[in-house]
């Protein structure tokens, strides 16, 4: 990794200060959590021999980060322990931008350590332990792909296998390139006009939206969270056909299908997600 840092809506704690600048707050070695996250792993006991596999779900991801706390005097060591103990007071993330420059981050929650020795010098060296109930990294970029609009103001994707057949029809099949090695959640953005919205993911799941936009009209589907709501925020989960399956993005490269009804060249759909990888160097 390039760079590890504490971030909340006030405030970012440089993790590797005083490598670079000589003060701050840096990690050293011995930092635990960054690997691969545990499972728990359910069995099916018989009464023969051994146990067969049922299945495995991944738990929270615990930390362990080891911190060399140095001020410029002992007014500036003062004020990072302030700095760090706001910081870690509520929900903060930890992120790693990588040699790339991808930002890659999870929600963390301090869980104990913090002590400090008194000292008359200006460093302090602590461990504060932290977990992180999403235990992968979700990169900042956002990749997206698009089926529809009017091919001279909204370019079209080169990658579409099926343009719209008619003006009334936006159908196509789009590639779906997740780089990270965990299955990502799409959000659909939905431009009207156009009714009854169709998506098949690469495995034959369908999520389908049976209502209705009028121009302009917006709907939004994030199937991370299992909402659907329209530009004015109403809710529009009703609308949504018996079953829904908010289906995830695979890793790798896949195809997915796309139906919207009665549209128009205004008229587009977009598919929007953020790539999760399981560790990060």
């Amino acid at each position: 990794m390039t760079a590890l840092s504490l971030e909340t809506e006030r405030d970012v704690l440089d993790l590797d200060g005083v490598a670079t600048r000589g003060f701050g707050f840096q990690a050293t070695a011995g930092m635990t959590g960054l690997g691969l996250p545990a499972v728990e792993v359910q069995w099916l006991e018989g009464a023969g021999d051994g146990a067969r596999w049922r299945g495995q779900r991944v738990v929270s991801r615990d930390l362990d980060i080891p911190l060399d706390i140095v001020g410029r005097d002992r007014g500036d060591l003062a004020d990072l322990i302030s700095r760090l103990a706001r910081a870690v007071a509520g929900e903060c993330s930890l992120v790693i931008t990588d040699d790339d420059g991808i930002r890659w981050s999870t929600q963390v929650y301090r869980t104990g350590g913090g002590e400090l020795e008194a000292t008359a010098g200006t460093d302090l060296q602590t461990v504060v332990s932290f977990r992180a109930p999403d235990p992968y990294f979700t990169a900042s970029t956002v990749s997206t792909q698009t089926v529809g609009g009017d091919p001279g103001s909204v370019a079209f994707l080169a990658n579409l296998r099926a343009l719209p057949l008619a003006a009334s029809q936006a159908i196509g099949d789009v590639q779906l390139d997740n780089s990270g090695d965990v299955a990502a959640y799409p959000t659909w953005e939905i431009l009207g006009p156009g009714r009854d919205l169709t998506v098949k993911s690469p495995t034959g799941e369908t999520l389908r939206w049976t209502g209705t936009l009028a121009a302009g009209q917006k709907l939004t589907i994030d199937t991370r969270t299992g909402s659907v709501r329209d530009g004015a925020n109403a809710n529009r989960y009703s609308d949504l056909a018996s079953a829904p399956r908010f289906w995830t993005v695979p890793p790798g490269t896949s195809t997915a299908s796309v139906s919207l009804l009665d549209t128009t060249a205004s008229s587009r759909v977009v598919c929007s997600w953020q790539p999760r990888r399981w560790m990060v160097i």
